[in-house]
């Protein structure tokens, strides 16, 4: 018996007599111990954890070569080979942040990142539709970020000096012909699209990528959201502008309807505004979005709307004299993009083909006065992934555009015809993770204009800190000039800007700060020669053209966010300083445009009270005064519009029934009743003139949206984290 129990001790015993003990410290570049980090014999099960110094020690019964790794969230994992015997091994590693770590510097400068997809994230698409004073759209979200300008009669983002057609609209790389709803005088017009269509939205107050182009100020960079789910869901809204369906089919295909009639709106809301036939309208549309097995995904989205309205506007000749502004639009836009990605990711393919065909029925005054955009585009992408943890980018890729533009005013006919292509690369790369840069040069040929341009982009981002980084962006952006000038002068060349910004931001603890200075030069802007200035911003050109023109802007602006202090509380406060000088158009000197304001501020508060499962928001956006022209102006003695003042308040509550939700949200906009002007329009002889104001002195709004079955991904209206 003796012999089986020391038999069975040495069976217990020899395996414990056979391991070998590991040992070492883990730091970073300083030589400072990291804790809780992993390290792992490669292909076992043996290992451990680093302790608050960084010493670990684990032992193991395996022998021979071996691979022995240490890992750490944000840190590159080592490897390091070693021979295992009965001796003990001390060994140590060295780790360096990783690239693709939270803690990597991010080029900042001159762009709002809104996507999840990156550290910067600023917005979501929640936050666009929650924010009081916005309608839901978000053109008028990207208005209370810092560097756009509030222009308040006429659709558009206008961006540190720039007029509304300097900023482009991109939606999946392709550029959206007409991204608001038709242009009616003195009316400004939402957005086309719904916020929740995108995953992320980039706002470009200037040196953005090369990968864009034809915008001298701005792009508004929309992606579309990826395949979420395989579920099958059916949405219903009604509200006072009209009510929507939709449904969508195992998460890959959704199909809409809506109707819109402004009835129940303006009959309980007094409108600054004679309407001779009531805004209506019919609209639908399809998406297609489906994941393949061969690392591919397609997008398609085609939308199809038909509206009608009649203004009675007034003539601003003759005391209440008016005249009838009558429009029957019908707008089909399509929007096709391809990815797939190669060689275990390293190398990534995007093709996008796009079409769109505005149509604007238009009787002025008994005239017709049609016009009728369309473009047709295509575009392919090519990156290659590269560097530690395919951490930098090369991008190459050419587009093509084929753009028809016709004007009809009575028995005049002008008609436009543009083969526009380009060529364009970029590389995104890091030196270390504290400094990374983006080199990039663009080429474009437009058959008008029948030249070449050349257009260099350069941005350097430093990491000053943990939490802190400064970013610097610079670059040269052209475009043609504008279809009116172009209908009567094709000999214009491009019209350029020159951009330079620096940016400082701070982003800790759900807090961002953010300000950037900048300095934009304008350079053969068109500039048109008549006898005498006429500030009506419709008129069509009457005198010799030429790319004389030049300006400036320059300025600064603040951002903060807090999303920390305040339980469930959201606050921005919004600043931007503005000083802009141009020579253009029939301004027969450099003075400050008509559109720009020097002083911009908006604060936005938004609470979401989990007990009731509502969410209420604030928005108080103060505008200084705009330069008012007259006819005959000599810019001498210039006089100022009083500043534009608004408060709005909006309300959201959810209610949750199994698998169904209700959305009942509401808004006050302008509540106290504040008498806002944007301008002013003349009489012929200049004597009279009539104030530009908004189209209702006070409004408000309200709604229900209903969703009926599993949603895919995170819930959209239902989402409850506000």
């Amino acid at each position: 018996m003796k012999k089986i129990y020391l038999l069975l001790l040495l069976i217990i015993t020899l395996p414990a007599l056979s391991q070998t003990i590991i040992s070492g410290k883990v730091v970073d570049n300083k030589g400072e111990g990291l804790p809780f980090a992993n390290i792992s014999l490669e292909g076992t099960y043996d290992g451990g954890s680093s302790d608050i110094d960084g010493n670990f020690s684990f032992s193991t019964e395996e022998k021979g070569d071996h691979i022995l790794q240490a890992s750490m969230i944000g840190y590159r994992t080592l490897k390091e080979n070693i021979a295992i015997t009965d001796t003990e091994i001390s060994i140590d590693f060295k780790l360096t942040e990783s690239i693709n770590s939270l803690n990597a510097v991010v080029v900042t400068a001159g762009m709002f990142e809104a996507s999840d997809e990156k550290k910067m994230v600023m917005l979501k698409p929640m936050d666009i539709v929650t924010t009081a004073g916005a309608g839901a759209d978000i053109v008028s979200v990207m208005q209370f970020l810092p560097g756009a300008n509030r222009v308040g009669e006429t659709e558009g983002l206008f961006v540190r000096g720039g007029s509304a057609n300097e900023t482009k609209t991109v939606i999946d790389g392709m550029i959206v012909q007409n991204p608001f709803f038709s242009s009616t005088p003195d009316v400004p017009q939402r957005g086309r699209f719904n916020p929740f269509m995108f995953k992320g939205t980039a706002f470009s107050t200037g040196g953005y990528s090369a990968m864009y182009g034809q915008a001298l100020s701005s792009v508004l960079l929309l992606n579309t959201q990826d395949k979420q789910g395989e579920n099958s869901n059916i949405n219903l809204g009604l509200n006072m502008a009209g009510a929507t369906a939709s449904y969508t089919h195992k998460g890959w295909i959704t199909g809409t309807v809506n109707y819109t009639n402004l009835s129940p709106l303006l009959n309980l809301v007094k409108t600054n505004i004679d309407f001779e036939k009531v805004p209506q309208g019919f609209g639908t549309s399809l998406t297609i979005n489906e994941n393949f097995a061969n690392n591919s995904s397609l997008k398609v989205y085609g939308t199809y709307t038909d509206n009608s309205s009649a203004l009675v506007l007034p003539t601003y000749d003759e005391q209440n004299g008016t005249y009838l502004f009558e429009n029957n639009n019908v707008n089909t836009f399509s929007n096709a993009s391809y990815r797939r990605s190669f060689d275990e990711g390293n190398w990534v393919m995007q093709a996008g083909l796009s079409y769109s065909n505005n149509k604007d029925n238009l009787l002025i005054d008994d005239i017709n006065s049609d016009r009728n955009d369309k473009r047709t585009q295509a575009r392919m992408v090519w990156s290659r992934l590269f560097g530690e943890e395919q951490s930098s980018s090369i991008n190459f890729g050419a587009e093509y555009h084929d753009i028809k533009l016709s004007n009809l005013y009575g028995e005049y006919k002008l008609n436009l015809n543009d083969k526009f292509t380009s060529i364009f690369a970029e590389s995104e790369f890091y030196i270390t993770s504290k400094l990374a840069g983006r080199l990039g040069l663009r080429t474009e040929h437009s058959s008008i204009i029948g030249e070449m341009n050349l257009a260099p982009r350069v941005s350097l981002a430093y990491k000053a800190g943990k939490y802190a980084q400064f970013s610097l962006a610079a670059g040269r952006f052209y475009q043609n000039p504008d279809k009116e000038y172009l209908y009567i002068n094709q000999n214009l060349g491009y019209e350029n800007a020159d951009h330079v910004i620096l940016n400082y931001q701070v982003k800790k603890n759900d807090r961002t700060f953010r300000t950037e200075v900048f300095y934009k030069k304008y350079n053969n802007l068109v500039s048109e020669e008549t006898d005498s200035f006429d500030p009506n911003p419709y008129r069509f050109p009457t005198g010799l053209t030429d790319n004389s023109g030049k300006g400036y802007a320059q300025g600064f602006d603040v951002f903060f966010r807090d999303q920390k202090s305040l339980k469930s509380g959201d606050f921005w406060l919004t600043y931007s300083y503005l000083d802009t000088e141009r020579q253009f158009k029939n301004y027969s000197s450099q003075v400050l445009p008509s559109f720009a304001s020097k002083h911009n501020f908006s604060a936005i508060y938004k609470q979401f009270f989990d007990a009731i499962a509502t969410n209420v928001g604030v928005t108080f956006t103060h505008t200084s005064g705009r330069p008012i022209y007259t006819i005959n102006e000599d810019f001498k003695d210039v006089e100022y519009t009083k500043a534009f003042q608004n408060l709005s308040l909006s309300a959201s509550h959810v209610k949750q029934f199994g698998n169904q939700f209700v959305v009942f949200y509401a808004t006050l906009d302008n509540v106290l009743g504040r008498n806002n002007i944007f301008g002013y329009r003349y009489s012929a002889d200049g004597k009279e003139r009539y104030a530009v104001k908004p189209t209702s002195n006070r409004s408000f709004f309200f709604g229900i949206n209903w969703t009926i079955g599993q949603l895919n991904g995170r819930s959209k209206e239902a989402d409850l984290n506000f």
